[in-house]
């Protein structure tokens, strides 16, 4: 099988991680790390776990203006957006292709998921496999699954026949236009396109293995123990934990609420801890992202990666242009003209790496646990 993963540099010690523990179970297998970024000085990929290194202009999206493609995604939105055409491109050299978040650490190795790609085209997990029993897990589980996709997109299979190749490009293409975090439409990146794939491709499989996609989002129907070393989950092996929202805190906010003070999801964060400094995670957080800036250094607003995006005049008047290089009549220029009131009106306070966190997927799928551990903390000071 050959394994991918979806990055910037601020998530590359992440990336080793994953690699390197799929390489531990599955020593025989492919992994490829795409890349939206620059690739990071003293980088070899010799030196490295992964077996390729893919950067987003090397992939071969289909855009007319690729930089005005990348500018109007955020980073989550572009590291996600680019999935589809790698799993596209995989599929033409590989039979059997396996995405994975970085933020995932593999546990055992993949041979039952091996045999079900013999026997099924598609493999998906969802958020949730059990029905939730009270409203607390109604609201922080089900209800957040109708929102941001039945399915956890942090995990898929693909094999490579003509039912898998035409999911693919069906994949790709929608990613293409409509990777966006925009839930007022129904969009949240690539999730919510998940939610519709079983109506359209047949031998789509939904993985409910308890051990696979193991997450704060399961854990009210998986108990996760250890026993000689190795972890279970519900008694079945641990094949993949994900560590989803860690650094936004949200992770740990869930943990919280629904580990029922289980000592060993404690244990695999710290675990996690450790094998990411290991990796170099306090020097990939110093590393700037190329998408994120403009050509002399400034940082790209939300705001301005909207605009572009939801203006197809502004698009038409710019297409021939790189909205990242300042010029005189440049896309930013442009912007704060056409702007410049607003901007005027508007506070400065917050950054914008500030902004992406409280818009980040992860984030906001902890809103309603949020409010929940709120509530708690009010009622426990009335009743001391």
């Amino acid at each position: 099988m050959t394994f991918f993963t979806s990055i910037n540099n601020f998530y590359l010690a992440k990336a080793r991680v994953l690699a390197k523990s799929v390489k531990k179970y599955m020593p025989e297998s492919i992994f490829v790390l795409i890349l939206s970024d620059k690739v990071p000085e003293r980088f070899t990929v010799e030196e490295e776990p992964f077996d390729e290194v893919i950067t987003v202009d090397k992939l071969g999206i289909p855009a007319d203006n690729l930089n005005m493609w990348i500018f109007m995604h955020s980073v989550v939105e572009l590291c996600t957006a680019v999935k589809g055409q790698a799993l596209y491109n995989l599929l033409g050299k590989h039979g059997k292709v396996v995405y994975l978040d970085p933020d995932i650490v593999v546990f055992n190795d993949f041979s039952i998921l091996d045999s079900l790609l013999d026997k099924y085209d598609i493999i998906f997990t969802p958020h949730q496999a059990a029905p939730e029993e009270n409203d607390k897990d109604i609201i922080s589980n089900e209800i957040i699954s109708l929102q941001y996709g039945v399915y956890n997109f942090g995990f898929f299979a693909v094999k490579s026949n003509n039912n898998g190749k035409s999911y693919a490009k069906w994949y790709r293409d929608r990613l293409l236009k409509y990777c966006k975090d925009d839930r007022s439409n129904g969009l949240f990146t690539d999730q919510k396109w998940g939610d519709i794939a079983p109506a359209l491709f047949d031998n789509l499989y939904i993985w409910k293995h308890p051990g696979a996609n193991v997450s704060t989002w399961n854990l009210t129907h998986r108990v996760v123990t250890k026993q000689d070393s190795k972890y279970y989950v519900n008694g079945e092996f641990l094949l993949f934990y994900h560590f989803s929202g860690f650094d936004s805190g949200a992770q740990l906010v869930s943990l919280d609420l629904f580990s029922k003070g289980n000592p060993v999801l404690y244990e695999l964060r710290d675990r996690y801890i450790e094998e990411i400094n290991k990796n170099g995670q306090k020097g990939c957080e110093d590393i700037p992202c190329l998408y994120n800036m403009y050509s002399d250094g400034v940082y790209i607003t939300n705001e301005e990666r909207r605009v572009l995006r939801d203006r197809i005049d502004v698009q038409m008047y710019f297409k021939n242009s790189d909205p990242y290089k300042k010029t005189e009549n440049c896309y930013h220029s442009w912007f704060i003209n056409e702007y410049k009131d607003k901007l005027n009106e508007a506070p400065h306070d917050i950054s914008d790496e500030l902004s992406q966190v409280y818009n980040s997927r992860s984030w906001r799928l902890t809103e309603p646990l949020r409010r929940f551990a709120g509530t708690l903390r009010k009622v426990k000071s009335f009743f001391k």
